[in-house]
């Protein structure tokens, strides 16, 4: 057996044409929701409006904290697992074109800066966390999009002063006294882009609903990439899983089932729990009032009584300061009588108790919320609070002992993914990575090969190569023979240029092993993965079937001998069992 890192993709062309093509495995939706269909394309932007309108878009740019000198790739590019964490490493920029940003409706004012690759590590909990309730969102990522894109909180960061009858300002003058706290969508949604995006210091992130990764998933979302512009279109069908919380539970687009437990219930599109408090369903009227008390959710939130002391007091609602303007400005239905279930779908924490395609067994999932037009809707995405203990986060290293379940950017492994015969010649289209350069070469016996054409760089992650043979049977493999310069800073590129076919494995080193009696569990199952007693870490390059598991690891690391190689995992309701190989690696 040839280790996958070492396999050309065959294709052997008979009358009719036949493709053997390679299976992977299924896997948890923790592991197997994230986006990477695109994996190894550069991220893009536009610039200006003046691109936009054009179409013109950059892979290099640089305006304020967000500098890109060189190309960097989109996306996720890492996913890990071990008993108790999925870990991914993103550069933190979208898959789709992003921009342009800009500080007014007249788009006079760029906005202060660009993104940047952040090279973020980000760990989720493996398990969902227990209901816990109790803690708030704060600034920054509390978690993140299926497309590597960082999740923010509905809040700005900047509050109301008393003190000073104003907001607090990036310009000066604090961030506020934390009673009335600024929505983010309201208040900068005008530096948003046309995906509802924008950046703290280059931290590119989502406030509310993202139709990016929306569209690029068939979220009932369409996409004009004359204008730019996004455009809700409901296709029937329930949400995917959108992204990833802290606490380990996932995030839906806005459309679920009717009946939380039935899936052959009708989609429709979740209800928020929240209104305004504008006196309707026995609401506080703040029109009247002023803001002079606090929701019972930020009652509990906050430690704080109803009714508010004079210097804590928000400023009236008028033109400058519209209701909704401030979190607080929200009540959530279920304080005064309505029932979640009945009156509106969703609980205090934008989410509910519900089956999805994904967990037919039953989840707790947060939700976006929309307005039927696409416009976000109040909490957007996630409540004030987490549903669960946010025990995830940025983390600096992914541990030795984690399993590496896929690796895209520039390890990202080139395949075949259609072929056909057009006349006297084989078109053949192969998943690349953008910047590569690639040779394609067929042989009519797998021993002896031939280069076809000349070498090519690839510009984007799908090529066609076409081959104008008129031999009856022939074998294609496609070399990846190097990659331009890119920004590698979070990157660690395990493929080795040369070579015709694979992902890397983290190692210099490959060994194909093989198990008697049990089967092998399946990738996502595998806990721990060594090579040698007590060993190193390994990492898995294919299952390759039930018997024989293809790993990588740095055999310099060994010491001389020969060394089995150790499966750890745990089977539900049972405890951990640990497979040895029956062949050796000898060092």
């Amino acid at each position: 057996m040839i280790p996958r890192t070492l396999r050309p993709y065959f294709i052997r062309c008979l009358p009719p044409i036949l493709a053997i093509l390679p299976l992977t495995a299924g896997a948890e939706p923790q592991l197997n929701s994230w986006y990477t269909t695109q994996s190894g394309k550069y991220a893009r932007i536009f610039t200006s409006k003046e691109n936009e309108a054009t179409g013109r878009t950059s892979t290099t740019w640089s305006r304020g904290r967000g500098t890109q000198s060189s190309p960097t790739y989109a996306g996720v590019h890492e996913i890990h697992h071990d008993s108790r964490w999925i870990y991914i490493k993103t550069s933190g920029l979208g898959f789709h074109v992003m921009g342009p940003w800009y500080l007014n409706e007249a788009k006079t004012r760029n906005f202060p800066n660009f993104p940047g690759n952040t090279a973020t590590i980000y760990r989720i909990p493996r398990r969902p966390t227990a209901f816990n309730g109790t803690v708030t969102t704060g600034f920054g990522s509390i978690g993140y999009f299926v497309d590597g894109i960082a999740l923010f909180d509905a809040t700005d960061t900047f509050s109301y002063i008393n003190s000073s009858s104003s907001d607090g300002s990036p310009l000066g003058g604090g961030r506020g006294d934390g009673i009335w706290n600024r929505d983010a969508f309201v208040n900068e949604g005008v530096t948003f882009d046309s995906a509802n995006a924008h950046q703290a210091g280059n931290l590119h992130h989502y406030h509310a609903n993202a139709p990016a990764i929306r569209h690029l998933l068939g979220d009932s979302v369409d996409y004009d990439p004359v204008t730019n512009v996004y455009t809700e279109s409901f296709n029937g069908r329930h949400s995917p899983v959108l992204g990833w919380v802290s606490d380990g539970h996932p995030i839906y687009g806005p459309y679920g089932y009717d009946d939380p437990e039935d899936p052959g219930s009708p989609v429709r599109r979740m209800t928020s729990g929240y209104q305004k408090r504008d006196g309707s369903n026995g609401s506080t009227n703040l029109n009247r009032t002023g803001r002079t008390t606090l929701p019972q959710w930020a009652n509990r939130l906050q430690g704080r009584t109803t009714t508010l002391a004079r210097n804590q007091y928000g400023p009236a609602v008028s033109a400058a300061y519209i209701l909704g303007h401030y979190l607080e400005d929200y009540a959530y239905m279920g304080d005064f009588g309505l029932r979640q279930g009945v009156n509106f779908d969703l609980d205090e924490y934008n989410g509910r108790f519900c089956v999805t395609p994904e967990f037919p067994g039953g989840v707790w999932a947060y939700f976006t919320t929309i307005e039927a037009d696409g416009t976000p809707m109040f909490p957007y995405n996630i409540g004030r609070n987490f549903y669960g203990t946010p025990s995830g986060g940025t983390t600096s290293s992914i541990p030795a002992g984690a399993v590496r379940s896929f690796a895209g950017g520039p390890s990202r492994q080139h395949g075949i993914s259609s072929l056909k015969r057009e006349e006297d010649a084989v078109v053949l289209t192969w998943s690349t990575v953008e910047g590569g350069s690639y040779q394609l070469e067929s042989s009519p016996d797998l021993t002896t090969w031939t280069e076809e054409g000349a070498e090519f760089t690839a510009e984007s992650t799908a090529i066609n190569t076409e081959d104008p043979s008129s031999k009856p049977t022939s074998f294609y493999r496609l070399r990846r023979t190097g990659i331009a310069d890119y920004d590698q800073t979070g990157f660690d590129n395990q493929f080795e240029d040369g070579q015709t076919g694979g992902n890397g494995g983290g190692g210099s080193d490959n060994f194909v092993a093989t198990f008697t009696g049990r089967p092998l569990p399946p990738v996502n199952v595998i806990e721990e993965l060594r090579i040698g007693n007590p060993g190193i870490p390994a990492t898995v390059v294919s299952r390759d079937s039930g018997t024989q598991l293809t790993i990588a690891f740095d055999a310099t690391a060994l010491p001389p001998g020969n060394h089995a190689v150790y499966v750890i995992f745990a089977p539900p309701g049972r405890g951990r069992i640990t497979l040895t190989s029956t062949n050796r690696f000898s060092r």
